[in-house]
């Protein structure tokens, strides 16, 4: 079955040699004489049918010729002279007898030619109709079409602009072509010897179009960069908005880069995708336009020798193309096997000089050298083969137009003039044909690398919408009743941070939670800010559930300080008044007082104007602390929520903070959460958690009364505290 696959092809063209003969011999038939269109088109009807018969029935057969590339090359290798015959026989231009000619060896030749030239075509061009797959074998894509409609909302506002845009295309583009136009009349005239003053005439009409087309040119490229700049930076600030619009959800599952990236360097190669790429494709697409026209104004016939000549052209080079990169492959390949030996030898030289093989790596990465070095010759003889080839095959398209423009003029189809702007049209034609087909695909690819940037503005958080309520004045009290909470998002009992947690933080009072790692204490302080939501149980605040609250009210009214806070890199100013632009530098002077922060800051080397550095790096942590508590004073919370937030402050300041909390709990709900015991006992309700529930409340000398959990925290603290001090003050007497 194999080897006959290998004489299929071979098969059918001797079946239709056998065929061709045999209607050449009933040429002369005078039953057939008086209709030569029903021979011309009977013939071909038979013939198509026969070759369709054998490529159909016969088992060795190419899957190619029964695709439908394979019968559209069978249909023109049958149909193309009979209906060529017969168009030029309506127009006058073809007798009875040139339609026998049809059936004659050099008539066969040509159909293979032509039928060769239009599978270029098709697999040059319309490759898609071949490669198809069934409805129910295709994988869903990107809608390109939607996409590109979403680009064309953010061009909407811009319509004027790219509407004049267009215009200047079209006129920048009809000014070039008045140069080969005229230049043929010049000929002509010429040749002619006619108006004597027409060559000046030609020489100020052609100079006048083209500086109007270079200043339309200009003009255009002006208005189209910045009217694309203005579209970028549209599209780059709705992402970003839309990204920070969402839920801490999709923070915690999307990679920080990631989100830069598509802020960035999506949006930025869209956006020069769209700035270069699609300009050229229009500036092009219109060069196109009037290159053809201007073409088939000149001669139809040698226009369509031209278009019979690109796909030639174009896939020659391709053929060729496609060894050179393989060979560039192998090259590229080679050299990261030498570099591989000279790093690997670099990094291990102690080694190598212990065993004294220097020698030994020298000739292992010459013998890489080596090998490179001959891809590199295989890859110099590509390159020139593939150059060669589109010199050849560009010089061989140029070289029939011109012999077949010489027999037009010969026989007076066109005039001289006519020639020579021709061949001028045909310089930028094949060029102008070539870019559309090389940067249309880079257009798609672009829309195509939008698809990410549009799911980020369509994705909708998942949070529950804001509510209504923000009253004037709120209490602070924070109960929350049955919570159950898991990150996963299920109700598994074993994937469960909270389990039927409730607890109440009473406003006017310190109420510190405790417990040991994972206990669920942080889980607490992101619920109550709304960045999650609990599966079962809710939240209320001053009696009113809490997601019937404005967010930006809860925003106002809720101040958070963890342990890792984190600055700007901003000034200090900046910083504790960051979401509170509006405050007074009164305020800020007293929020930084309260979180005993303003004597270090008024010592920096610019005070409060000083810059923080990238993440607060210019400060200590303990520095880095209380910038962020003045941060939430200055707010005036009615809620405040220390997370750790004095882990690293010494015992001064830490004790100057907690004075300014007790002030400050006279207005406002303090929730702490500390592993210092130190600092917890002096709060008024301790809560103590303990594998996502209460374990134990009440005050500090309450619950160390009962010798329960926050004791055993209490005890094991202190213990480790004086084991330290003890180790320390050993060291220093063996100093």
């Amino acid at each position: 079955m194999q080897k006959m696959s290998y004489f299929f092809p071979l098969l059918c063209v001797c079946l239709d040699v056998c065929m061709m003969h045999a209607l050449r011999l009933a040429q002369p038939s005078p039953l057939l004489l008086p209709h030569p269109f029903i021979t011309l088109w009977g013939g071909a009807l038979t013939r198509a049918s026969v070759l369709m018969c054998l490529v159909f029935t016969c088992p060795g057969g190419l899957p190619w010729m029964r695709s439908f590339e394979g019968l559209q090359s069978l249909g023109v290798l049958c149909f193309h002279f009979p209906v060529y015959l017969s168009v030029l026989w309506v127009l006058g231009r073809s007798t009875v007898e040139e339609l026998w000619g049809c059936y004659c060896w050099e008539r066969m030749l040509q159909g293979y030619a032509v039928t060769a030239v239009a599978w270029l075509y098709w697999s040059r061009t319309i490759s898609n109709f071949s490669t198809r797959k069934a409805p129910s074998e295709e994988k869903p894509g990107p809608d390109s079409s939607a996409t590109m409609k979403r680009l064309m909302g953010f061009m909407k506002p811009y319509l004027g602009r790219f509407i004049v845009v267009l215009v200047l295309v079209v006129l920048s583009s009809c000014g070039e072509m008045a140069v080969p136009h005229y230049t043929g009349r010049m000929a002509d005239w010429i040749m002619n010897e006619e108006a004597p003053d027409a060559f000046t005439r030609a020489i100020t009409i052609m100079t006048l179009l083209t500086i109007a087309s270079a200043v339309f040119e200009f003009v255009c490229d002006l208005i189209y960069n910045i009217t694309m700049s203005l579209i970028h930076t549209s599209v780059q600030g709705a992402v970003f908005q839309a990204v920070l619009r969402q839920d801490i959800a999709f923070f915690d599952a999307t990679p920080t880069g990631e989100l830069v990236s598509r802020i960035t360097t999506d949006t930025n190669d869209m956006s020069e995708a769209l700035s270069e790429k699609l300009s050229l494709v229009m500036w092009y697409t219109a060069r196109f336009g009037f290159l053809l026209t201007f073409m088939v104004s000149q001669s139809w016939k040698m226009t369509l020798l031209t278009c019979m000549g690109l796909p030639i052209i174009w896939v020659i080079p391709k053929l060729t193309g496609h060894f050179h990169q393989t060979i560039a492959v192998k090259v590229q390949e080679s050299l990261a096997k030498a570099n591989q030996v000279a790093t690997e030898t670099f990094s291990c030289m102690k080694t190598v000089r212990s065993f004294a093989n220097e020698d030994g790596e020298t000739e292992k990465y010459r013998k890489r050298l080596e090998d490179t070095y001959s891809l590199n010759k295989k890859e110099a003889v590509a390159y020139a083969a593939s150059t060669w080839a589109n010199s050849m095959t560009t010089l061989a398209l140029k070289v029939f137009i011109l012999y077949y423009g010489g027999t037009l003029v010969s026989r007076g189809a066109v005039s001289s003039g006519d020639l020579v702007s021709f061949v001028l049209y045909e310089l930028q034609f094949a060029s102008a044909v070539e870019a559309v087909m090389r940067y249309y695909p880079e257009v798609k690819k672009a829309i195509g690398a939008s698809e990410k940037i549009f799911e980020y503005l369509d994705r909708e958080p998942q949070t529950p919408p804001s509510g209504t309520l923000a009253p004037e004045n709120l209490k602070g009290c924070v109960q929350f009743k049955n919570i159950k909470f898991s990150y996963s998002g299920t109700t598994d009992e074993n994937n469960l941070v909270l389990k039927d947690l409730s607890l109440e933080v009473k406003p006017g009072q310190i109420t510190a939670l405790v417990g040991l790692n994972r206990s669920g204490k942080t889980t607490c302080v992101k619920l109550l800010e709304r960045f999650y939501q609990p599966q079962a149980g809710e939240i209320l605040l001053d009696g009113e559930p809490l997601l019937n609250y404005k967010d930006e009210y809860l925003r106002k009214t809720i101040a958070v300080v963890s342990q890792d806070c984190v600055l700007f890199a901003r000034s200090v100013r900046e910083n504790i008044k960051y979401g509170c632009e509006d405050a007074t530098d009164e305020d800020m002077y007293k929020a930084a007082e309260q979180a005993s922060a303003h004597k270090f800051v008024t010592d920096l080397s610019n005070g409060y104007d000083t810059d923080a550095g990238e993440k607060g790096g210019q400060v200590s942590g303990g520095q880095k602390q209380r910038i962020a508590i003045a941060r939430a004073l200055i707010r005036k919370p009615k809620i405040l929520i220390l997370d750790n937030a004095t882990s690293d402050l010494d015992t001064e300041n830490e004790y100057q903070i907690r004075e300014a909390l007790t002030k400050l709990a006279e207005s406002c709900s303090v929730l702490m959460i500390s592993n210092k015991m130190s600092v917890v006992e002096k709060a008024d309700h301790i809560i103590v958690l303990d594998n996502g529930a209460v374990k134990e409340e009440g005050s500090h000398d309450k619950l160390m009364k009962t010798g329960a959990l926050y004791a055993d925290m209490v005890k094991k603290q202190e213990t480790s505290f004086d084991r330290s001090k003890e180790e320390r003050n050993d060291e220093q007497g063996r100093v």
